[in-house]
């Protein structure tokens, strides 16, 4: 299992991002496998400019630290950040609220993906407020994108106030309980799409009739 943390906040290294990692954490603990890696903190040992934690690790990218390639499509080096998404199981999506909704930031990330870009992905929202009255934006501006964009999003997106990036570990916790066994029967839906072809497909090398539900 790999997970992708994609955070759209303009300051680097934000509490936006650290609290997209918690989530990245608690998923990686919750779901991986014995001996599978996990998500670095914020500026921990490996943790790169791209926020890649190096060969077979899971993702983060903090996009401030690309803010000048954002509208540059034919960039390299978000091209291939783009493309390891796309390749992850989980992708953790994380916004600071701007104007009851997600960053320009994120959504020029997210432009960079045709239609179904991220499909086989299961998403996970994120996005944090000074307001509590604004913690609809998660679901009403933020899911319809990467729905939009073929992931599936199982469970109801965090949203974590002022008051709670105080302890966001807690807010991370509390949100789980329900979220991550959601998330888990999502991911055990792809594996078992992945292990069966569509209907009226031969699978290869095999001469007989088309497999076909009872």
């Amino acid at each position: 299992m790999r997970i992708a943390v994609v955070t759209g906040n303009p300051k680097p290294a934000s509490r936006t991002h650290g609290v997209a990692l918690a989530v990245a954490g608690a998923l990686s603990g919750a779901l991986r496998a014995p001996g599978a890696p996990g998500v670095a903190a914020p500026g921990a040992p490996g943790l790169g400019a791209s926020g890649a934690l190096g060969l077979g690790a899971h993702l983060a990218v903090d996009l401030a630290e690309h803010a000048s390639s954002l509208f540059d499509p034919a960039d390299r080096e978000l091209s291939r950040l783009t493309a390891e998404v796309a390749a992850a199981d989980i992708v953790v999506v994380a916004s600071p609220t701007y104007k009851a909704a997600y960053t320009g930031m994120l959504k020029a990330f997210l432009d960079r993906y045709g239609g179904d870009g991220l499909a086989g992905t299961v998403a996970v929202l994120v996005m944090t407020g000074g307001w509590a009255g604004h913690s609809l934006a998660v679901e009403v501006h933020l899911r319809p994108v990467l729905v939009e964009l073929g992931s599936t999003v199982p469970a109801r997106g965090l949203y974590v106030t002022e008051p709670e990036l105080a302890e966001p570990d807690a807010a991370v916790a509390r949100w789980a309980t329900t979220a991550i066994p959601l998330i888990r029967g999502a991911l055990a839906a792809h594996e078992a799409s992945d292990a069966y072809p569509p209907l009226g497909q031969v699978d290869a090398g095999h001469s007989g009739s088309p497999r076909r539900s009872p």
